[in-house]
This record gives C-alpha cells, structure tokens and sequence, in this order.
C-alpha cells in the first residue's frame, strides 16, 4: 500500500464527507456514529469584506477554530441530539474535539508528520485517524493516557521532551475538526479518515518511536 493510500484511507467511511456535507450533520456523525463528544467553538464572520473570528480579536491565532468560552469543557456532549441543537443554534460553529475522554493527541508539525506515516507504514502499524490543520500540524489519535506517558516515553528513547516538538493533548485540551476552518488558511483534512479499521485506536506506545524519530530529523 503506498503512503498516499494510506493518507486517503482504503475504507472510506460514511463520515466524515470533507465536502458538500453541513457542520452540523459533520459534528452529528462524530458524536453518533464514532462517539466520539464535540462542543461548538468560534465561527467566522464577515468584517468589511474580510473573515474575522467571532472572537472580535483582529490578530487571533486561530480564527474560527477556537473554544468560544471559558468553560468549553462542560458543553462538550456525545449526544447527537444535543450535538444538533448546538448548531442549529450556530450552524457555522467549528467542531472541536476534546481529548482526555475517548481518545488523546500527539501533536507534531506537518513536515515530521509524514515523514512519520511512512515510516509507520513500513512498519505495518495500525493508525487510528490524523488530521492535518492549516496551521501545518497533525494530530495522531491514540487511547486516552498518552499525555502522562509521553514525556517518560521519549526520555527512554533518548530524547529530551523539551527537545522535540511532539505535544500530548490530553485533559482539558482539544483539536479542531474537520471540516473546520482556519480563517483565509483553509480547512482542517483528515490525513488519515475515521475508518471501521481504526475505530480502535493505538496505544501511544506504538507510535512514539516513529514520531520521535520524524521530530528529530525535522529539528
């Protein structure tokens, strides 16, 4: 199987459609069908012919694609229905995705990224899904934990944590979702789509190596 293969995923799911498919139906699909919970963020609004962030911040880091409120944590819901009113109330709210309940992240910049799939795939390694936002990142899900074992991980590879960019996002962070969008950047793809293959997902331990690896070279 060739690495673009991999990225485009052989077993194309009904979710998520990256295109022609509304928010709303999108984060409905995330919370029914993968159980996973979503929450509403920002959204992007139209200032002077220009995409703002509903944030009103003009120099915003993530327009559209941010937590609207300081307690986030609490709207999150794996309800479709709840999950359908919140967007019926805001249907161009981004999706965003807690870590820390169903699934955790590792966060590593674009480049180390694929460089890593390659890698994984020489490996025959089981993903479970990756995404790739804008902002040149991708986020590999793997089971809940991996924020507390990551750092001791790469220290026994022979890393210094603070030496590679490869975060954890576990409790209390989140990632942005496809197909939400990054201001005039673009929109969040998946690099590896949620599959009946990897609903199951991998322990970080099976991926660090790799991902250490890529973050080193890509130093």
């Amino acid at each position: 199987m060739s690495v673009e293969e991999t990225i485009v995923g052989t077993e194309a799911a009904q979710i998520p459609k990256q295109r022609g498919e509304s928010l709303l139906e999108t984060a409905v699909r995330y919370a029914e069908e993968r159980h996973w919970d979503v929450f509403a963020g920002t959204w992007l609004e139209a200032v002077e012919g220009v995409q703002r962030c509903s944030c009103g911040e003009v120099a915003c880091a993530a327009p559209g694609a941010h937590a609207a409120r300081a307690d986030w944590a609490s709207q999150a819901t794996g309800s479709a229905t709840v999950a359908r009113r919140m967007w019926q109330k805001q249907p161009t709210a981004s999706i965003l995705l807690p870590t820390g309940r169903t699934f955790d992240a590792l966060s590593v910049p674009e480049t180390a990224g694929f460089l890593a799939l390659a890698r994984m795939e020489r490996m025959e390694l089981t993903l479970g899904p990756v995404t790739l936002t804008p902002d040149r990142r991708m986020q590999f899900f793997v089971l809940p934990g991996a924020a507390v074992k990551v750092p001791d991980l790469v220290r026994k590879l022979g890393w210094s944590p603070a030496s590679l960019d490869l975060t954890a996002l576990g409790e209390g962070a989140y990632v942005p979702a496809p197909p939400t969008r990054y201001g005039s950047q673009g929109a969040v793809q998946w690099a590896c789509r949620p599959t009946a293959a990897n609903r199951w997902l991998p322990d970080a331990e099976e991926l660090i190596s790799a991902l250490a690896y890529a973050c080193g070279r890509d130093r």
